[in-house]
């Protein structure tokens, strides 16, 4: 007997890191060589870790996942502190930004990824924030 689609939980997302294991596994099926929590350089004071490196590709992957507490100026403030640390990692000459935002927490989506998409000579940078709810 055949079983539906529709007899199953759909997979849930709970919280980031549900989130960074579904991206890793995206990731693998084009990619080959993937360092998940690659170190930065020190920038400010401290360093920090992108969730993915593509290093022969140059890019890095950063995954959020909106919550309670994480508006979008917040949210905001986070993308532009790791837009700031990550472009001086030598091997990040493109980062991804994609925020997982499955209630529609995050006023203005849109606006914040024209506010940040920027294509430079030091990282060309693009964010998705999805869903977008309507």
């Amino acid at each position: 007997m055949r079983t539906s689609c529709r007899d199953h939980e759909p997979f849930d997302i709970k919280n980031e890191y549900g989130v960074q294991h579904l991206f890793h596994a995206l990731l693998q099926l084009y990619f080959n060589d993937i360092i998940a929590e690659a170190a930065t350089p020190n920038y400010a004071g401290g360093s920090a870790k992108i969730d993915f490196l593509l290093r022969p590709e140059k890019i890095g992957v950063e995954t959020k996942m909106s919550r309670s507490g994480l508006d979008a100026k917040k949210l905001g403030d986070e993308l532009i502190e790791d837009i700031a640390r990550y472009k001086a990692h030598p091997d990040c000459k493109i980062l991804i930004c994609f925020v997982y935002d499955p209630e529609g927490l995050i006023d203005n989506p849109i606006g914040i990824e024209n506010d940040l998409n920027r294509l430079s000579q030091e990282m060309d940078v693009y964010v998705f924030i999805r869903p977008l709810l309507a």
